[in-house]
Order: structure tokens, then C-alpha cells, then sequence
């Protein structure tokens, strides 16, 4: 066998053997019966496939197992839809690989099928609670980065004592957060068939206090007020991007547009009050 297609080869078995001990680990920790038996059944496939390459190649490989670790771990933390969608990236380039091999071996095109298969039976089986609520974590998180973001901006110049931002901005944004979280469940109330109205609310509250909190904490670390408002943007700048990353992935949605929409709007309201913050402190002679 030409060398080139022995490496290629190789390296199939490798993703396929990894791929059967990632799905095996998250069917154990699956708790839906359906997700359950067709993450097992898929694991069986990515087997048999890894099979099939081994008989041509004769060689034996062992599962990659920090991949193994990577995905499960991802899964516990960001959820099984996150997990798998960001793994099924890499399945599309092996069905990139498959289909160059498909003229070489018999066989080779009914694996592909399965590729493909797998990536619709995904699709269709992931139900994840955390992901219905994205709407409301949206809403807090969007409002507590544009309206705290800007807001510790325009304190930062008025004000100059980084504690003194700091406990404003505590206030403000726990105030806030419960004030987003009750218009939520009114909002969500209003509609009758809407049952999970509650549950709703604390999603939108609870991304609000969680972004309020990473906002706020570089006032409390430094006592230079621009540091503090230059690290707080840094940090919303790495909260959006974390946030419109698991949402693309997972929700299989634009990131680069979400992210500079999202980062231009709360970038632009921190410029604009900033520039209010000088405006107020030179017209009133406010020295603090």
C-alpha cells in the first residue's frame, strides 16, 4: 500500500477508535433513553469502521486519550449539545478524507454514508434545557454588558476612586439584574401557554449578576481607574466571545456576525459614556 494513503489511512483509525470511546462515555452519562441508545449505536458504527480500516492496514491503534477527556469534559461543563456539535466539526473533514479514498477500497462509501448519517441523527437528537433558554440568557447577559460596560466607563471618569465604582456598580447591577429578571417573567407570564416562566427569569437574572460580577472585578484588583475600565473592557470582550462561540456552535449560527455585533454595541455604549463622563465632570466641576 502507497504510503501516502497507509498515513492517511492510519490517521482515520485513530479519529475512528477516539470517536467510539467519546461516544461511549457520553451514552454512559446520558440520562434521556433515546439520546442514550443513539449515542450507543453511533459508537458502535465509529467500531465497526475502525474495523474495517484495521483489516487493511493490519495495524492496531490506540484512541488519542486526551481527546477522550477533552470532549467528555466539555460536555459536563458547556453541555452535550456543545460537545458533540463542536466534534462533529472534525466529522466533516473526515468526510472530507473518506470521499478521496472512496475510488481505492470497496466499503469505503457505505462509511461515508454513516458519517453523514450520524451528523442528521445529532442533529435531531439533541434536547438540552440550558439551550431553550438561550433567548433569556441573552437578554441578561446583551443588557448587563451594555448598560454595566458603559456605565463603569462613565463613572470612571466622573468618579476617579475605583471603590467607589465599584460599590455603584454592585448596586446598580444587582438592582438591575432583579429588575431584568421580574420583567421577564412578566413578559413570559403575559403568554399563557409559556409554563417556564419562572425558570426563565432566574436564567435572565442569574447571566446578569454572573456578568456584573466579571465586570465589576477589576475595580476591586486595581487602584488606577484606567486600568480597572481597561481590563473590565478586555473582560467583556472575552465574555462576549466565549458566549457567541458556545452559541454558534451549538445553535449552528453565524460567530463572527453575532460576535462583532454584539462586541461593537457594547464597545460603542462604553465609548460614548466615557466621553459623557468627561462632559459631566468639566461642566459641573465635579471633583471626587
Amino acid at each position: 500500500m502507497d504510503k501516502h494513503i497507509l498515513d492517511k489511512i492510519t490517521r482515520m483509525q485513530h479519529d475512528e477508535i477516539t470517536e467510539y470511546h467519546i461516544y461511549n462515555k457520553l451514552a454512559e452519562r446520558t440520562k434521556d433513553k433515546d439520546n442514550k441508545k443513539i449515542l450507543q449505536d453511533i459508537a458502535e458504527d465509529e467500531l465497526r469502521h475502525y474495523n474495517f480500516w484495521n483489516e487493511r492496514t493490519k495495524k492496531d491503534i490506540k484512541p488519542k486519550k486526551w481527546k477522550i477527556y477533552f470532549y467528555y469534559f466539555i460536555s459536563i461543563i458547556f453541555g452535550l449539545t456543545f460537545g458533540i456539535k463542536l466534534m462533529e466539526r472534525g466529522e466533516e473533514e473526515a468526510q472530507d478524507k473518506y470521499e478521496e479514498l472512496i475510488e481505492k477500497f470497496e466499503g469505503a462509501e457505505k462509511i461515508l454514508n454513516d458519517e453523514e448519517e450520524h451528523e442528521q441523527e445529532l442533529l435531531n437528537m439533541l434536547e438540552e434545557e440550558r439551550l431553550n433558554y438561550v433567548g433569556s440568557v441573552v437578554l441578561g447577559l446583551n443588557d448587563a454588558l451594555v448598560e454595566l460596560t458603559g456605565s463603569l466607563a462613565g463613572w470612571s471618569f466622573a468618579l476617579k476612586n475605583t471603590r467607589l465604582i465599584a460599590l455603584t456598580g454592585l448596586i446598580m447591577g444587582i438592582a438591575a439584574s432583579l429588575s431584568m429578571g421580574a420583567s421577564e417573567y412578566l413578559s413570559k407570564k403575559a403568554n399563557e401557554k409559556d409554563e417556564h416562566a419562572f425558570k426563565s427569569s432566574m436564567y435572565t437574572t442569574s447571566s446578569y449578576i454572573i456578568t456584573v460580577i466579571l465586570l465589576i472585578l477589576p475595580y476591586l484588583l486595581f487602584e488606577s481607574y484606567m486600568y480597572a475600565l481597561t481590563f473590565t473592557i478586555i473582560v467583556a470582550i472575552l465574555v462576549i466571545l466565549v458566549f457567541n462561540f458556545y452559541v454558534s456552535v451549538a445553535k449552528d449560527l453565524n460567530f463572527k456576525t453575532r460576535f462583532l455585533e454584539m462586541a461593537g454595541i457594547s464597545l460603542g455604549v462604553a465609548v460614548l459614556s466615557f466621553l459623557i463622563g468627561i462632559i459631566v465632570r468639566t461642566v459641573f466641576g465635579i471633583d471626587i
